[in-house]
């Protein structure tokens, strides 16, 4: 099975990147934008998967240029994808030879591993709260 044969990814979970002055970009972006920062980014919400009751969200999340948190990209932005079955298509990942980054985590918001494509960005795939196959 080839991960063309099943829809795993459902949509952009988030943006996230780099910028050399967080404050007052987050400043420009609620001033210009009113986008409203939590400390971690802002969510947008749109209507999820309505047969379960709850909405979906992206996220916008701008991080310190010194940040690690792309690492080992080098890039300045990394890019999330909400997954549906997430250990499922790592797994399948993993049997094509995709670069996997460190092992899935879990969190009270969702499941989260990482990859890398083959330009070095780092890409994080998110399933999120509600979406794993065992609820």
């Amino acid at each position: 099975m080839t991960s063309g044969e099943k829809q795993f990814v459902m949509g952009i979970g988030g943006v996230f990147f780099k910028c050399k002055d967080r404050a007052a970009l987050v400043e420009w972006y609620r001033k210009h934008f009113g986008i409203n920062d939590d400390g971690y980014g802002a969510t947008f919400p749109f209507k999820g998967d309505e047969a379960k009751g709850r909405p979906g969200y992206s996220v916008w999340s701008p991080f310190e240029q010194d940040s690690d948190y792309f690492s080992p990209s080098t890039k300045g932005f990394m890019i999330n994808f909400r997954i549906r079955d997430l250990v499922e298509f790592v797994e399948l990942l993993r049997s094509e030879g995709v670069d996997i980054v460190g092992e899935v985590e879990e969190y009270d918001y969702g499941r989260f591993a990482w990859v890398m494509d083959p330009e070095g960005t780092k890409i994080e795939l998110w399933e999120p709260l509600g979406e794993t196959p065992d609820g």
